[in-house]
């Protein structure tokens, strides 16, 4: 692996919609049609046309109505059909954001064009109940699959609950509830701080998305949706979900609708988009694990380890950290690991409060990584998660 040298994010060239509790205010939107009208509105608010693209990664877990080429789909709908931009289609669950913007680096890294645009879409709301024909069956009855709920059970090869997978990590950390429950509050915490005066941290990256109320009307979603309020009191009340585990219902996540956009392209172009030329964003490396079968929450680890050795960095040179973390012991498990103080982790919020969309969820991390850089003077950051199927992927930004 080498370090990318050609990867730059425009200043502000970047944006997601706050995330809403699945059965929320975007359950009636399709996600794919509701991304690409919104990053299509985006673009044009910010005066750029979207017809400059030359390439589109568009990433989604959950599928939708005319999935079979959304990625295209949702391409003609950007450019208003006045350019027929290619897409490739990107599915790597939780971590389908960073995948995608690694493919769009090592795209520009080889030259291939000099602006790429990375869309990624998910709906977690009334996920499709699918039935899948087999004429072996008795009586050739189909198999049926429901996308969601049988997913969140585990990968057909190892049929562990995504929460088992925290618990196993536990114990392997020696991992307990009151740590949970402590780093629970604290991102609680660092939550509220991001939305303070009028939530002026989020406004930095935030746009909101059309949805639809009714067949008749239609509303702008400006802020967050079905996030909890967390008190420690209200967390030891709590008990595990699983016997003699340290994860309540409180230390985890919760499946939401969102969406996200990041133009990546040539440090010349690049600064022609940014609003302002002076702050420069660069992809700097890559790194991607696959762990033991069943503990899930520790593939960042590694995944964090390659990014981190490819240009060679340290978890010290990073001013910022922010992470993926469906469960609380995501966050304990990396910090004890790289030695590293977990309560200064994902400031201004993270995945564990504000929910979990899959395909952008990573993609938010971003554009909040970038914003607290910014803030901070500059420096490196990193962001990372863990996705189905017992993987993980990180990318190093540097804000210059």
């Amino acid at each position: 692996m080498k370090s990318y040298t050609k990867a730059y994010i425009p200043y502000k060239g970047y944006f997601s919609s706050p995330f809403s509790r699945w059965q929320g205010s975007m359950q009636n939107d399709n996600a794919v049609e509701l991304a690409a009208t919104t990053a299509r509105r985006w673009f044009l608010e910010k005066k750029i046309d979207p017809t400059i693209l030359d390439y589109m990664y568009f990433g989604s877990t959950v599928a939708q109505n005319h999935w079979f080429c959304a990625h295209h789909w949702a391409a003609a709908m950007l450019t208003d059909d006045k350019k027929f931009l290619k897409a490739l289609f990107v599915n790597q669950a939780c971590a389908t954001s960073t995948t995608a913007l690694n493919l769009l680096a090592k795209d520009l890294e080889l030259g291939v064009y000099n602006i790429g645009y990375a869309l990624m879409a998910d709906r977690c709301s009334n996920g499709p109940h699918t039935t899948w024909g087999d004429p072996l069956g008795p009586g050739g009855q189909p198999e049926r699959e429901d996308w969601n709920m049988d997913n969140f059970g585990g990968t057909p090869r190892h049929r562990a609950a995504m929460v088992q997978t925290a618990e196993n990590v536990a114990a392997e950390f020696g991992i307990t509830k009151e740590e949970c429950d402590a780093v629970v509050l604290r991102r609680f915490q660092q939550y509220q701080e991001g939305i303070v005066n009028d939530r002026a941290f989020q406004k930095r990256y935030m746009f909101a998305p059309e949805v639809t109320v009714s067949k008749k009307k239609k509303k702008l979603m400006e802020e967050d949706e079905g996030w909890t309020p967390t008190t420690a009191e209200g967390l030891a009340k709590l008990k595990p979900v699983v016997p003699g585990g340290c994860l309540s219902f409180g230390a985890q996540t919760f499946p939401a609708d969102g969406n996200c956009g990041i133009i990546v392209a040539t440090r010349d172009k690049a600064k022609e988009l940014s609003a302002d030329p002076k702050t420069e964003i660069q992809i700097i490396s890559y790194g991607y694990a696959r762990v033991k079968p069943m503990f899930m929450p520790s593939a960042p680890i590694p995944a964090s380890e390659m990014a981190l050795a490819t240009p060679g960095l340290k978890i010290t040179d990073m001013k910022a950290i922010k992470t993926h973390n469906p469960f609380a012991v995501n966050d304990l498990a990396f910090a004890k690991k790289f030695g590293i103080d977990v309560m200064k982790m994902n400031n201004n919020g993270s995945s564990l409060i504000y929910g979990h969309p899959q395909g952008p969820t990573i993609g938010r991390a971003v554009c909040e990584l970038i914003e607290e850089l910014v803030l901070l003077g500059g420096g490196y950051g990193l962001v990372t998660g863990c996705c189905a199927g017992d993987g993980a992927a990180t990318l190093i930004i540097k804000v210059g």
